[in-house]
């Protein structure tokens, strides 16, 4: 456990805690720099990724399938488990369970847990989690555009030209001259300190948090349960080894900030997404510890 956050956790703590102290103390635009991670850094590093990884096919879409019923059975029960709420707050937990933060927590923490083989395999979940934000966001929240709004907006994504790109080069065995495929490995490496620095500009930015039946319970669900639906997935889809733990591992992550974001845009139930926010972000830092620790079993 102690090497575990040693190794794992505190590496993130250290950056994300230099974040929380630039947002406590200096007035930051935050949207400025989220743009910058997910616009700019983001599809560099998976494009990186996918013309470097030794993920196989088959272990990648069983992979990215695992997660999709796991985020699915997560939703439900927390659907469930909230009992009679206005809909605004019952659409506001189940996004706030369904949509984890794969990237700015994920990534970091799956390279330092699993090294480079566990962090090829998180990437691939946080390219589902991406999809399944912007897709699955707008429908609950009540896009005006319905289904048809939501992919347009996932077709504005440059991570997702990122995906088309890395994948025709990979099937047509192509490359990057090494002049352009080290400005995207540079770009790669920037993207790690950089979410996490965004993501430590949020929490010091957060005001205070209200504990209400609706944050606790989509809390508990996607930080304390998600691991164990993780697992039981993994094991029904015949998972083992690497891929199982990254799997088990992103299921404690915290709710991702594009919840907030895409609550804030249709005008759902902010306050209650970001409350999780705050609550998942904080709590998953010892819980993640918790899982990392555990995956060693995972053979």
């Amino acid at each position: 456990m102690l090497l575990a956050l040693a190794n794992v956790i505190v590496p993130v703590l250290v950056v994300a805690g230099a974040g929380f102290a630039l947002g406590r103390f200096f007035e930051l635009d935050a949207g400025t720099i989220s743009k910058i991670s997910l616009h700019g850094l983001v599809p560099a590093m998976v494009l990186d990724s996918l013309l470097t990884t030794e993920v196989s096919g088959a272990v990648g879409v069983r992979l990215m399938l695992a997660y999709l019923v796991a985020a699915v059975v997560g939703a439900l029960l927390a659907a469930v488990l909230i009992g009679r709420v206005p809909p605004a707050t019952r659409r506001a937990v189940i996004v706030s369970v369904a949509i984890s933060n794969s990237g700015n927590m994920g990534l970091p923490i799956a390279l330092f847990a699993l090294g480079q083989a566990g962090f090829d395999q998180s990437v691939l979940l946080f390219l589902v989690s991406m999809i399944l934000g912007f897709i699955v966001g707008p429908l609950l929240f009540g896009s005006a555009g319905g289904a048809r709004s939501a992919m347009l907006g996932l077709l504005k994504l440059p991570v997702i030209w990122a995906v088309v790109v890395g994948l025709g080069m990979r099937l047509l065995g192509l490359q990057f001259p090494t002049g352009v495929m080290r400005g995207v490995e540079m770009l790669a490496t920037a993207t790690l300190p950089m979410v996490l620095l965004a993501l430590g500009i949020q929490l010091g930015a957060s005001k205070r948090v209200r504990l209400t039946r609706a944050v606790v319970i989509g809390s508990v669900v996607r930080v304390l349960v998600m691991p164990v639906i993780s697992l039981g997935v993994g094991l029904l889809f015949g998972m083992s080894g690497v891929p199982l733990q990254a799997l088990v591992l992103s299921g404690a992550m915290p709710t991702a900030v594009n919840a907030f974001l895409l609550a804030l845009e249709y005008k759902g139930d902010v306050r209650t997404v970001a409350d999780t926010v705050t609550v998942t972000t904080v709590l998953s830092f010892p819980v993640a510890a918790l899982v990392a620790a555990g995956l060693p079993y995972l053979v």
